[in-house]
């Protein structure tokens, strides 16, 4: 009976070995095999990862030249139209107002400095008491940042204090304003009807502040010449107080309109400032 189990063990023990020695013999290429399938994965995994960030970069490129050509279309479209067509234009598909601003806003994001910044720290420098009109407000940025009253008018009103309407025809009343402000606003085809307003609602001796693209008052490039272009406000009934040129990208103006209204009456010469259409970047 013993010599049956001594037999029996000597028949298993060989089958254990046998059987522990295959499965290590096996673990090497079963290791290697499994790293080159996740090897392979990962591979696979990376390139769908840069094949999506691919795509996606591509997506957003498309979505921002669409933008930037609809900007294109509806800027050229504003310096090419009178106010009141670019009124109607609006209140057609007020949408079109917030891809106009959308693209502005990109604009002006390559600009140094922004002008309104620089109309914002003039009116901090003086008396808050000062009532201010600003013609094309845009996003009223003017009356957020100054303690002034201020008078937010532009063609489409996404905020409680704007107030839509065509800028040679606003709600204020004569002789009402201490300052009058146009910051890259003067766009339509009768912009002096803008500016005619302006002095319709500016007190005696009251400030007129204007922001333009540098180009448009380049003669050398076609622009105004900003000597003619300043004579004809001053005819209008202001005089010049100084002018900025300092900037690269745009000009300030500074009038004070006349205490006494001239009883000469005659027909201004206005120039002709030419439209400021952007460049597909």
């Amino acid at each position: 009976m013993k010599e049956e189990e001594r037999s029996n063990q000597k028949r298993k023990r060989p089958r254990h070995r046998k059987a522990r020695t295959q499965k290590s013999s096996s673990n090497p290429k079963d290791s290697d095999d499994h790293q080159v399938q996740v090897s392979k994965k990962i591979d696979e995994d990376e390139e769908i990862s840069k094949g999506t960030s691919r795509s996606s970069a591509f997506l957003d490129k498309m979505r921002a030249r669409l933008s930037g050509g609809h900007f294109r279309m509806i800027n050229e479209k504003l310096y090419t139209c009178t106010g009141s067509e670019a009124l109607n234009y609006f209140k057609e598909d007020p949408t079109l107002f917030n891809m106009y601003h959308t693209g502005y806003q990109e604009q002006m994001s390559h600009w140094p400095e922004q002008p309104i910044n620089i109309v914002i720290n003039w009116l901090k420098d003086r008396s808050p008491s000062l009532l201010v009109a600003d013609f094309g407000c845009g996003d009223a940025r003017l009356a957020r940042n100054v303690k002034n009253k201020v008078f937010s008018f532009d063609l489409v009103s996404n905020d409680p204090s704007v107030v839509a309407c065509d800028m040679s025809n606003t709600p204020l009343d004569s002789l009402s304003i201490d300052v009058a402000v146009f910051c890259l606003s003067l766009m339509g085809t009768n912009f002096p009807n803008y500016l005619q307003e302006a002095h319709r609602v500016l007190k005696p001796s009251g400030w007129l502040l204007i922001a333009e693209v540098k180009s448009r008052f380049d003669p050398n490039t076609g622009g105004a010449d900003p000597n003619t272009f300043s004579k004809a406000i001053c005819e209008l009934g202001f005089t010049s107080v100084s002018k900025d040129f300092s900037n690269k990208m745009f000009i300030l103006l500074y009038f004070k309109k006349k205490e006494k209204k001239s009883l000469k009456k005659t027909e201004i010469d206005w120039p002709e400032l030419k439209p400021c259409l952007y460049k597909r970047r």
